[in-house]
């Protein structure tokens, strides 16, 4: 591994049962943090690494899981269990995204591994929570995202719900596992013990709903979804506009906002015009304030509408692709995104982690581990078995 001294978790070593996405975004965040992370498989590996349907299905198990050294351990077997006793005798954190109770069926549960090291940190994420009526309901991020009222306010008025884009409630379900498990070490600072902690995804999603839930607050019983607008129905202009090359996204959120606009199409007139003349009136004339923008920018083409606004602080973006995404010069500068050579998938581009700790030098991307690549390390020299019985263990079908 290399030197990460200064980095803040560099000491804490961390047991990730983490699957597909969630628990392997907290366990990735805490990496990334410092913190040695040893992954914990099944001997055919988590659900993301048995997806095999080329290099694109295997991209996001490398993305999440840099940093990490791979165990794999028979958590049926009973010397399975013991030693993933003898691990959390000295680990500082467990992280698993089980749906609510399988840990406790197999004997490992919070409890049992509370009475083997009180100062540790178990960090439990699922789709409903550990506990509630729908507690035990099967959960993956399509399915909260309906739940949880995302694919609701997603599409516009006249079509069908939809979900969004991006794996956002199994995101926000991470990164929030994340920082309750830190929220708990900073106790434990204190404290010199450990609790559990736990995040539902379909909490966490909750707060996202905000500007929806108050239009609903306004009166209405069951908003439409709004499309590309503000989905209060609250700020004019925001919207994403057609241009001559592409499409560009547009948001005034003060009146200053909307007078610089104005001023980039050369339209000064419509400042002081009663229907524009704040944010309360565009947003009753909407859609004469959308008609105003779209016969603007349709004549422009995307980068110069952008570099005429960003020149004036006028917040906008271009509409992307994934592959102008995946090549960003900013990220890359600011080292958020890497490329790297990986053993499996060859020249892949993978993210570090978001947070930011100045004055420590960030980690060096190592590439995600082979399932089980380092059971001579975790089960050898961290553990202390010897060779033969490391041996016997895979004979035996423990590892």
């Amino acid at each position: 591994m290399s030197d990460d001294q200064d980095l803040p978790l560099t000491g804490i070593t961390v047991l990730d049962m983490g699957q597909v996405y969630l628990g392997p975004y907290a366990g990735f965040l805490l990496a990334q943090a410092g913190a040695d992370v040893i992954k914990i498989e099944a001997l055919i590996g988590e659900p993301a690494r048995r997806r095999t349907a080329g290099k694109g299905a295997q991209l996001p198990l490398a993305m999440l899981n840099s940093n990490k050294r791979a165990v794999t351990l028979n958590l049926k077997a009973e010397r399975g269990k013991e030693l993933f006793i003898e691990l959390v005798r000295r680990a500082d954190v467990v992280v698993e995204n089980f749906a609510p109770g399988v840990l406790a069926r197999l004997g490992i549960g919070w409890q049992r591994l509370h009475e083997e090291n009180p100062r540790l940190v178990y960090g439990s994420g699922s789709g409903y929570g550990l506990s509630g009526p729908d507690k035990d309901n099967l959960a993956m991020d399509l399915t909260v995202q309906a739940a949880a009222g995302i694919m609701s306010i997603t599409g516009f008025a006249d079509g069908p719900p939809l979900k969004a884009g991006a794996a956002v409630a199994d995101f926000l379900g991470g990164t929030h596992l994340f920082a309750a498990i830190m929220t708990a070490l900073f106790q434990r600072e204190r404290t010199g013990r450990g609790r559990l902690v736990e995040i539902a995804m379909q909490e966490t999603v909750y707060p996202s709903l905000a500007s929806n839930l108050g239009l609903l607050m306004r009166g209405s019983e069951t908003p439409d979804r709004t499309g590309n607008h503000h989905g209060g129905l609250g700020l004019s202009p925001y919207n994403v506009y057609e241009t001559a090359d592409g499409f560009v996204a547009i948001i005034n959120s003060v009146d200053d906002h909307w007078q610089r606009l104005c001023k980039a199409m050369q339209r000064p007139e419509l400042i002081d015009d009663p229907r524009f003349s704040d944010n309360k009136a565009r947003s009753a004339n909407m859609a004469v304030t959308d008609s105003v923008v779209s016969e603007w920018t349709i004549a422009q083409t995307t980068t110069d509408i952008v570099a005429t606004l960003r020149s004036l602080r006028v917040p906008c973006g271009p509409v992307r692709d994934l592959i102008e995404i995946m090549n960003d010069p900013h990220m890359h500068e600011r080292g958020m995104l890497h490329w790297i050579d990986h053993p499996d998938l060859g020249r892949i581009v993978v993210p570090g982690s978001p947070l930011r700790f100045h004055g420590s030098t960030a980690r060096e991307i190592e590439p995600s581990p082979r399932l089980g690549e380092h059971n001579a390390a975790i089960y050898g020299k961290f553990l202390g078995l010897p060779a033969s019985e490391i041996a016997n263990l895979k004979s035996k079908g423990v590892i």
